[in-house]
């Protein structure tokens, strides 16, 4: 495990298309997955222990944006070859387990996290209704361990950015795993 933080947000880039395969079987681009008020992009992964110790908050955090009209997607960008723990299989069996409120992609090229500028997992980019970037921080102050009452700063943010189409100025990088780049 290599512990790696995000960057800052760099405000106002523009999402980045793509094509990719969920586990459900069908292709998601950014057309059929924004919502009316923005769009949560999360770069995730099965076997990443950050992950792991927030994955019930973030979907807890996207089923409450769902109604305020943002909508999220999750990527998993690891060389599922060498870590078995991320194969398409095993993403299917994790998001029917927890029931994702969200698309569970596949990115086996590596492409759209290279794109993104994606780094680590989870790293987190929240669109605007116009679909650029607002925010680019950390879900909340917990790492591995929970922090009780915790600032869900990735929810706030995004509250804000579909209410006034802007993020917050002062952002706190996500940390997490470096993505599992192939050799």
């Amino acid at each position: 495990m290599v512990k790696t933080e995000s960057p800052v947000c760099d405000f106002n880039l523009p999402a980045i298309a793509f094509n990719l395969k969920g586990v459900d079987g069908n292709y998601y681009d950014l057309e059929n997955l924004k919502g009316s008020n923005g769009l949560l992009i999360m770069f995730i992964c099965n076997h990443c222990p950050y992950v792991n110790s927030i994955i019930h908050r973030i979907i807890r955090d996207t089923k409450n944006l769902i109604p305020i009209g943002v909508n999220s997607v999750a990527i998993m960008s690891n060389d599922a070859d060498t870590y078995k723990e991320d194969s398409f299989e095993n993403m299917k069996k994790i998001s029917s387990k927890l029931n994702f409120p969200f698309p569970y992609l596949i990115d086996q090229t590596q492409d759209i996290a290279k794109a993104y500028g994606a780094v680590c997992t989870p790293d987190f980019f929240g669109y605007n209704k116009d679909l650029k970037l607002q925010y680019r921080g950390r879900l909340d102050e917990s790492r591995i361990e929970p922090v009780s009452d915790a600032r869900r700063d990735l929810f706030e943010a995004m509250l804000n950015v579909a209410d006034t189409g802007k993020g917050p100025k002062e952002q706190i990088p996500s940390m997490g795993c470096s993505i599992k780049w192939r050799g």
